[in-house]
């Protein structure tokens, strides 16, 4: 039977997985390592880096290469949203001072502005109100990356692992507070959500071949629409819960489901 070998640190407490750490250089893997990355059938987390790698050389890893590439990237998660048809905010990426001095053709105040790669837990999110706020913003961010805002007070998180939603739950923005990520102060609430969700969260997974993605979504004028994908997802909805995530990821990758 092949090794079962994580390079990341997700799968640490899982007995069926040797997890070796992310190193800059291959060859700071003893031969003993090497050759267990190179039997394993699967490599899991392997970082963005090795991830590209073991792609270019047909290997598999969990999560995809895909996931890697888009999971991150708001902007390009945005074009695909918008090619595939995917209900998603409306939103804008501008690229320098010239297109940022038009943002305001397109937008109206209050609006969002993010970080446009990298962001996750709510960091680098931001509610602009002011023509003097988003000055600001595009003074310290290139490109700006700006989206509709939506007078919500609660979205959904659905956590997609493989090809189906394995947890899904409201969370709730604080008073005074837009954001509802639990980093931010956001409360879970597990009142049932909608199938139709979850189906979109499922459907979007698939069709961008996303395969460990913490999918956000909304509920607007009776329309689900996917606000943005994170690979970074907090686990706080699974403790919550009192589902014991190590044990369910030991579980799927012992049925070959991942």
């Amino acid at each position: 039977m092949p090794p079962r070998i994580a390079l990341g640190r997700r799968l640490s407490h899982c007995d069926s997985v040797t997890t070796l750490g992310v190193r800059p250089n291959f060859d700071d893997y003893s031969d003993e390592e090497q050759e267990l990355i190179r039997r394993a059938s699967t490599i899991y987390y392997p970082s963005s880096f090795y991830a590209e790698l073991f792609d270019a050389l047909g290997k598999k890893t969990f999560p995809s290469y895909h996931t890697y590439k888009i999971a991150q990237d708001k902007i390009k998660q945005t074009a695909l949203f918008q090619i595939a048809r995917i209900p998603h905010p409306r939103t804008r990426v501008f690229f320098g001072k010239r297109q940022k001095k038009r943002i305001l053709d397109f937008f109206t105040l209050p609006l969002v502005a993010k970080v446009a790669r990298g962001s996750s837990l709510g960091k680098g999110v931001f509610l602009i109100r002011t023509p003097d706020d988003l000055a600001c913003y595009c003074l310290d961010h290139s490109p700006a990356y700006i989206q509709e805002y939506l007078p919500i007070d609660r979205d959904i998180r659905i956590v997609v692992i493989g090809a189906k939603a394995r947890h899904a739950y409201w969370r709730m923005a604080p008073q005074g507070e837009f954001r509802t990520n639990v980093a931010r102060g956001g409360t879970i609430d597990l009142s049932p959500v909608p199938r139709e969700a979850i189906s979109l969260a499922e459907r979007t997974a698939r069709v961008l071949r996303l395969d460990d993605v913490g999918l956000d979504l909304c509920e607007h004028n009776g329309q689900f629409l996917i606000l943005e994908a994170n690979m970074n997802y907090g686990r706080e909805g699974f403790k919550h819960s009192g589902i014991d995530y190590g044990k369910m990821m030991e579980q799927l990758i012992h049925d070959g489901q991942i």
